[in-house]
């Protein structure tokens, strides 16, 4: 018995040593490495999410922000994988209906927007945040994403360097072409034609909010509550300003740039047309901001 008895004692201290030895690595176990995490206060309410996600899918739009925060990524959506100035390398493009495809990836998060389709299913395979665009301002929202990714104080370092940035290249193109001087945003995309008010990508965000550059009255008054506003080119000559940003892509039907309508109107034959490629140009987060102020400045402070 008492042998029995002190083989049994051996057998448990080595299944305890065991157990031990699994679970050290570096100091932290790896259990709780693996399950920490932390509670982000979504606007549907508490989600539990990983504290450091290393295998997040973004299925609509917020993809930049996510790579501006250095989290990585391993799918993103067809919108997302066009835009040029994300490096996306190895990272699969999804879609929110392909569940199968998600699943295969193994996500540890999903971020999406509220209109995103099958969130419930994609609750069942990793945990799922959604935000409502424009339900806050846009680096409000980037600030948001840093929350839930436990990066809160790079969003905010970031976004306190950029306004400063921005408003600072704003003082200086005032300075060359007038600050009472208007601009106009606009893009032909699927066969229609829109402007844009202040909080709808396309750079516009930075030339009204951060630079604090005049948008016509016209654009004010049919674009500015809606974000963007569908017009006919016969009447584009109404909306544009002093100078005007055409974002466009190469497959883009842009006929109208041919017309006699266009090129009479002032801007156009004071040639203070720029013209962005869309594709990077369409979003609101930190990467493609980037761009876009450099553009900014490139065409209106060199022309």
């Amino acid at each position: 018995m008492r042998k029995i008895s002190f083989a049994l004692v051996i057998l448990v201290i080595l299944f305890i040593t065991g157990c031990s030895s699994n679970k050290e690595t570096n100091g932290e176990t790896v259990n709780e490495k693996e399950t920490e995490t932390i509670t982000y206060e979504s606007e549907n309410g508490p989600v539990e999410v990983p504290a450091n996600p290393e295998r997040v899918v973004v299925v609509s739009t917020y993809a930049g922000n996510v790579l501006a925060l250095d989290v990585p990524l391993i799918g993103v959506d067809s919108w997302a994988k066009q835009n040029p100035h994300y490096d996306l390398e190895g990272v699969e493009e999804i879609s929110e209906e392909n569940l199968e495809k998600i699943m295969e990836l193994n996500p540890d998060l999903i971020i999406g927007a509220s209109t995103t389709k099958n969130i419930d299913k994609l609750k069942e395979i990793a945990p799922t945040v959604t935000f409502t665009y424009n339900k806050v301002d846009y680096l409000t929202q980037h600030l948001e994403i840093g929350k839930l990714l436990n990066k809160e104080e790079e969003a905010a370092n970031w976004i306190k360097d950029f306004k400063a940035r921005s408003k600072q290249a704003g003082e200086e193109i005032k300075a060359k072409i007038g600050k009472n001087a208007t601009v106009t945003v606009i893009e032909n995309f699927d066969k229609e034609l829109y402007v844009f008010g202040d909080n709808w990508g396309r750079g516009t965000e930075i030339l009204y909010q951060e630079m604090g550059l005049k948008m016509p009255d016209k654009v004010k008054e049919n674009a500015l509550e809606a974000g963007y506003y569908t017009l006919s080119p016969e009447v584009l000559s109404d909306y544009v300003g002093d100078y005007l940003i055409i974002s466009k892509t190469e497959e883009t039907e842009s006929s109208f740039m041919e017309t006699k309508t266009f090129k009479n109107i002032p801007a156009v034959q004071k040639d203070h047309v720029f013209v962005a490629d869309a594709k990077g140009f369409y979003f609101n987060d930190p990467i493609t901001l980037e761009y876009q102020l450099e553009f900014f400045k490139e065409h209106f402070l060199d022309e």
